[in-house]
């Protein structure tokens, strides 16, 4: 028997629980087939989510510990692992299993805990979204993911902010994204009120990396002829009067696409 199978038998022990959880954390890269094995194995999958949902009462009133926090992300990252997988993607988001997640995305605390938490929680949720998928779009659609991240968006660090962003711009690349997130004037401010506050803050704060996704979610937003036409009026001013410039200097595509931007709302003209 490998070391991971080993590993994986223990998670269903409750004394042995906490130190496999952390073994497995720490070693999935090495082991490729890892997702097949917690998924078919008997009782692992119910371990994990035994996990998740024994922390659910730390989560209001907020009484999150450190130690509760890494013993649950490394349940989390194992979650990751599976919905990484292209032999177990499927069957993950059809047990709807991201929903276990979303009660973490819903928490205001802004302790060291639950940022973790938030984190790699979005993780999760972000390798679903990696491979461009209209199935796992459509089932985070229905399943209202856009509100969590835009709450992490408004007020988490600056990598659960990217990794945030970076859901939201997976969602609005996909046809069906974009068509919902435009279908209503209500859902399209909500997206492009938060990526102009976000747009403000890195002006003073800057990070290439979330500006990046934030220029991708406009270009994409600019793409459906009602929105475009609204961003006449909302596209914030700094990404117009050359504040980023320095900022993009060594970014070519990014550049690229905010000039594209530029071009698509206020025509070839005024980027001229």
């Amino acid at each position: 028997m490998s070391t991971a199978e080993q590993l994986v038998l223990e998670l269903i022990v409750p004394e042995q629980r906490e130190n496999a959880l952390l073994d497995l954390s720490k070693k999935r890269e090495a082991y490729p087939e890892l997702a097949p094995i917690l998924w078919h194995s008997c009782g692992t999958i119910a371990a994990l989510l035994q996990e998740i949902v024994s922390i659910y009462p730390m989560l209001s009133p907020p009484t999150l510990t450190a130690g509760a926090s890494n013993r649950v992300c490394n349940a989390l990252a194992l979650l990751q692992c599976v919905a990484s997988h292209p032999d177990t993607r499927a069957l993950f988001l059809n047990a709807h299993i991201p929903l276990y997640l979303y009660p973490f995305l819903n928490t205001v605390s802004k302790t060291r805990p639950f940022e973790y938490l938030r984190l790699t929680s979005l993780g999760v949720i972000g390798a679903l979204v990696k491979v461009d998928d209209t199935e796992v779009i459509n089932f985070l659609l229905s399943t209202e993911i856009i509100p969590l991240c835009l709450r992490t968006m408004e007020m988490g660090s600056e990598l659960s902010k990217t990794v945030a962003t970076f859901i939201v711009q997976k969602i609005l690349l996909d046809d069906v994204g974009l068509a919902y997130i435009c279908a209503t004037a209500e859902r399209f401010f909500a997206v492009s009120a938060v990526l102009a506050n976000m747009v403000q803050m890195l002006a003073e704060q800057p990070s290439v990396r979330l500006l990046k996704h934030i220029i991708r979610c406009y270009l994409r937003l600019s793409d459906n002829p009602r929105a475009c036409e609204a961003l006449k009026n909302c596209l914030p001013d700094l990404l117009q009067n050359g504040t980023f410039s320095n900022c993009l200097r060594d970014d070519v595509t990014t550049r690229r696409w905010l000039a594209q931007l530029t071009i698509n709302v206020l025509g070839q003209q005024m980027h001229q």
